[in-house]
């Protein structure tokens, strides 16, 4: 050791200064973490060392042996198994077996068996099974401690449980009758444990004790009550004959296959206080919306992994399907494990020169490549399936009101995807007769087969121009047999042209599914939401706050509603109410009715257009309440402004009784545009726009439905302020153009295929929407209202007083204003300037005159001459009140109203159950108040002026 370090420093000493720094740096560029800490050094006698050494190596024998039982579990780092703990347990059960066991005699069998029968009684017997259980737990999953602490409170609860019950079944025998009866019994365990209930009442007891027994089996297997049936049926089919591995749904199909990506661990935070204060202050503001660079609403992998996944693909012979980009993310992590990957599938399928297997790649692709080849790659173990994650935070309600998500199993999991078929294999064949009939320079390099259409790869050769192929979309609908044929050129990110041909065999792609996504997986974001597959096989993800608002519009029945349920029901599956709230509109009365009653709404379902365009407009006020607490405390975000009301770094003025609050996401879903804007297009565009523009700080995102994508109902400022789109089926070129501002939602195939352009992609993304069925929704919506009751504000939608009209009137009650206004400010009362001036006939003109009588406007009929005026135009006002029926009207025509927003906040104040008091008292008293405007359409002043040039002569 001397000579090695004299020999270091004498040849560091020679390379200099600058040499001597060159082994500090190297050292302090590898990572600490992956260096063990190195064992303390123990001083022990020869005797310990030789016991310790001889007990270590026999446990790591037999956990060498049991590891690699079943499942191979032999790849445990040697630092972190814990071979001498699960020895002990397997010498605890040998010996209480060897002493309970097999009848033993002698004094030393004697003196071990009174000793723990003395203690657990004849249910010392059971206590060698649960030694040899949690030992092989010991051995195989040392590192799962919570699962290890489970069980062995599981055969903690249960050994109580079984000596009570024996205490009692054995006669309850006291102490005083000898250590025998005691033995005999349930021992001393079961007399301390069962004794007290015994005295009361033995059938008490029993009850007691064998609920508690059922509980701690329920411990054992981590079975919650409610899934009792589904694990005994999942039991009961295993011993018919299911597959090991493998998680069925409710129609038996394998879904397995959904559940072999793992997700990699989160990073160990740091130890020291300074570091973790430095990572709180960084990771403070880091979710907030808008402050990342290139943030899409796409939920998909990490950036490094969506570089690497090009490279990775590795070239396979045309007609043969590539492997998807989820495929690919999933490569790194089982690369790590020494587990086989789907690139390694694709190099063997295209060096393998076997016949046999060539001609099943040729039919059936990866999949029979996998089972021909089953020799040289062993199949990867499958991974247990993994629900859809619990939130970890925000569960806990105000109001100390705790409320627990819906479980995955209300939305089960589809039908299992094909790789390829045969139709494939046609098709392939089809795309390359003709390129070849025309002498294009090209070949079908591979396909991505998605649940509804298949797109193809067609790359060209040097030399050859894009045009020669894309000219042939005709000829290659005859040649494949369909019309509905899409073709990209280029598809984003490859230099290939892609065909879009529709599967003979569609798949139905289930919401469950979806949300159970390694997608998915990767946050837990309140407003993520499952849209659905790609044409390539991965999950569709998306972040409705960072759209941040939707347009969706398709013909009747192309799947838009259903899409709408599938947004809502994605919702109810990862938010509370404390953090997501929503207005529902719903004209056609039936779309939205299931949702009626859950607590995240904060209105009723609301089917008048007219009340619909007053919830709009209290969105407006609650935005611009919003911002003032934005601008009053400081903050660009309602994230940022939520993160400080949690930490308790915003409070109110100085004696405000407010109690500030976090304020959660405002969602509206307005399920038919056109609805409203035939009603009050003026009110309801303006609302719309207003939103869509300032909205998205505030936490307020619209999602907007039609079935009549036209240009008066999608007008370009509604567009130009939705940036994301979803346009399923239209029925002509011009719909689409509508829509995405480009063509291709023509020749979709209707019943949730869709193009999907979220805000910051250049090409739209084509999706097979995610189904949900009736049920299905029922049963997330009654486990929802079940949590918690509706909550609604009164402010939402004011349902204005209803006016009397008197029978006389009718349906004439505009016409007769009009006719009152005319003869008022002209003071000339004539029959027939009422018909040239209203354009109406004479029996109308002569009818709404004898209604002017009989209230007192004109005086009565003189024969030809015209009728005198009986109000002055200074009355005009108070004229046009009476003959409306309102009640109390001043002098004047022009209402001023109480300012809502001033009341929506008294209302809360008094109340105490909005999301905040919203704004400070003494901003709302220095705040001008707005004043009702009409423009010159509403005042008819066109008229008038009419009026005025006949008076001139000319």
């Amino acid at each position: 050791m001397a000579t090695r370090s004299s020999s270091a420093r004498s040849s560091a000493g020679q390379k200099g200064g600058a040499a001597s720094r060159a082994p500090k740096t190297t050292k302090m560029s590898v990572p600490r973490s992956k260096q063990p800490a190195p064992e303390p050094e123990t001083h022990q006698i020869w005797p310990v060392r030789m016991a310790v050494a001889f007990w270590q190596g026999l446990g790591h024998l037999i956990g060498g042996a049991i590891r690699r039982m079943g499942t191979d579990m032999s790849q445990i780092p040697a630092h972190e198994r814990r071979d001498g703990s699960g020895l002990l347990f397997i010498v605890l059960a040998t010996v209480i077996a060897t002493f309970t066991w097999w009848g033993l005699s002698g004094p030393v069998a004697d003196a071990m068996r009174g000793v723990f029968e003395g203690t657990f009684g004849w249910f010392a017997a059971m206590l060698p099974p649960m030694f040899l259980i949690f030992s092989i737990l010991v051995f195989r999953q040392p590192t799962n401690v919570r699962a290890n602490n489970r069980v062995a409170v599981g055969f903690g609860i249960m050994t109580i449980a079984g000596c009570a019950l024996a205490h009692v079944a054995g006669g309850s025998p006291n102490i005083n009758e000898g250590f025998n009866g005691i033995s005999a019994a349930g021992g001393m365990v079961g007399m301390i444990a069962g004794a007290p209930l015994a005295v009361i009442s033995p059938v008490l007891a029993v009850v007691t004790y064998s609920v508690l027994a059922f509980t701690s089996l329920l411990i054992l297997t981590s079975t919650p009550v409610l899934r009792i049936p589904s694990r005994l049926h999942w039991v009961y089919e295993q011993l018919v004959g299911v597959s090991p591995g493998r998680e069925l749904d409710a129609e038996g199909h394998d879904q397995s296959y959904l559940y072999d990506r793992e997700t990699e661990a989160k990073p160990k935070k740091p130890r020291s206080l300074r570091a973790r204060k430095k990572a709180a202050e960084d990771d403070e503001f880091e979710d907030v919306l808008g402050t990342e660079a290139f943030a899409t609403a796409l939920v998909d992998a990490d950036d490094d992994e969506a570089q690497e996944a090009p490279s990775a693909a590795p070239s396979v012979r045309p007609g043969v399907r590539r492997p998807t980009r989820d495929q690919l993310a999933a490569d790194k992590i089982k690369a790590r494990q020494g587990l086989p990957t789907a690139t390694d599938v694709f190099d063997v399928q295209q060096f393998n020169s076997d016949e046999a297997v060539t001609a099943a790649i040729g039919i059936v692709g990866a999949n029979a490549l996998q089972g021909a080849s089953v020799g040289a790659i062993p199949a990867p173990p499958m991974a247990p399936p993994t629900p859809i994650p619990a939130r970890s935070e925000q569960l806990q309600l105000s109001g100390d009101v705790t409320y627990t998500l819906p479980e995955s199993d209300f939305l089960p999991a589809g039908p299992p995807g094909k790789e390829a078929t045969e139709a494939n294999d046609s098709v392939v064949a089809a795309l390359t007769d003709t390129l070849n009939q025309f002498n294009v320079d090209a070949a079908v390099t591979g396909f991505s087969r998605g649940p509804t259409v298949t797109r193809y790869e067609i790359e060209l050769a040097p030399g050859t121009k894009v045009e020669r192929v894309t000219a042939l979309s005709k000829n290659i609908s005859y040649a494949v047999a369909s019309s509905d044929v899409r073709i990209l050129s280029p598809i984003p990110g490859k230099s290939a042209i892609g065909i879009e041909i529709p599967n003979a065999d569609k798949e139905i792609v289930v919401l469950g599914d979806v949300l159970r996504s390694a997608n998915a997986r990767r946050t837990e974001h309140p407003m993520v939401m499952g849209v659905g597959k790609d044409v390539e096989g991965g999950f569709v993800v998306a972040n409705l706050a960072k759209m941040p608002h939707l347009l969706v519009a398709g013909a009747t029945g192309a799947g838009k509603s259903s899409f709408v349920n599938s947004m809502i029901v994605s919702i109810l599956m990862r938010a509370t109410p404390d953090e997501v709230r929503m207005v529902m509109v719903d004209p056609k009365r039936v779309e939205l009715t299931a949702y009626e009653g859950v607590p995240h709404l904060i209105t009723p379902i609301i089917t008048n257009p007219k009340k619909a365009a007053e919830a709009l407009q209290w969105v407006v006020r609650e935005m611009d309440q919003r911002y003032d607490d934005l601008a009053n405390y400081g903050f660009k975000h309602i994230d940022e402004f939520n993160k400080a009301v949690k930490a308790g770094k915003v409070h109110p003025p100085v004696d405000s009784k407010r109690i500030v609050r976090p304020y959660p996401y405002l969602l509206v879903i307005v399920d038919e545009l056109a609805d409203l804007m035939m009603v009050a297009p003026r009110d309801v565009e303006d609302s719309i726009v207003r939103i869509t523009q300032l909205a998205r700080a505030a936490g307020i995102h619209l999602v907007l439905a039609t079935q009549r994508p036209s240009v008066d109902v999608v007008t370009g400022l509604i567009k130009a302020n939705v940036p994301s789109r979803m346009a399923f089926a239209t029925s002509s070129v011009t719909d689409s153009r509508v829509v995405l501002d480009q063509p291709g939602a023509e020749k979709l195939l209707g019943q949730g295929d869709a193009l999907f352009l979220p805000m910051g992609q250049s090409k739209p993304i084509r999706v097979q929407g995610a189904w949900v069925t009736e049920a299905e929704i029922k049963r997330v919506v009654d486990h929802v209202k079940g949590q918690l009751k509706a909550t609604y504000r009164t402010d939402v939608a004011v349902e204005a007083p209803k006016k009397a009209i008197e029978d006389d009137i009718g349906d004439d009650m505009d016409l007769l204003l009009q006719a009152t206004e005319l003869v008022v400010t002209t003071q000339f009362g004539s029959t027939s300037m009422l018909q040239r001036k209203l354009r109406v006939g004479f029996a109308k003109a002569g009818r709404l005159m004898d209604l002017l009588e009989s209230r007192g406007v004109v005086g009565p009929s003189e024969g030809s001459k015209a009728r005198d005026v009986l109000v002055k135009p200074d009355d005009l006002a108070v004229t046009l009140a009476a003959i409306r029926g309102d009640e109390g009207s001043g002098g004047s025509d022009v209402e001023i109203p109480a300012d809502p927003m001033a009341a929506a906040l008294a209302e809360n104040a008094n109340a105490n159950h909005g999301w905040g008091e919203d704004l400070v008292a003494a901003d709302l008293e220095n705040r001008p108040q707005a004043t009702e405007y009409h423009d010159g359409a509403d005042n008819d002043d066109d008229e008038g002026g009419e009026d005025a040039w006949s008076l001139t002569g000319r």
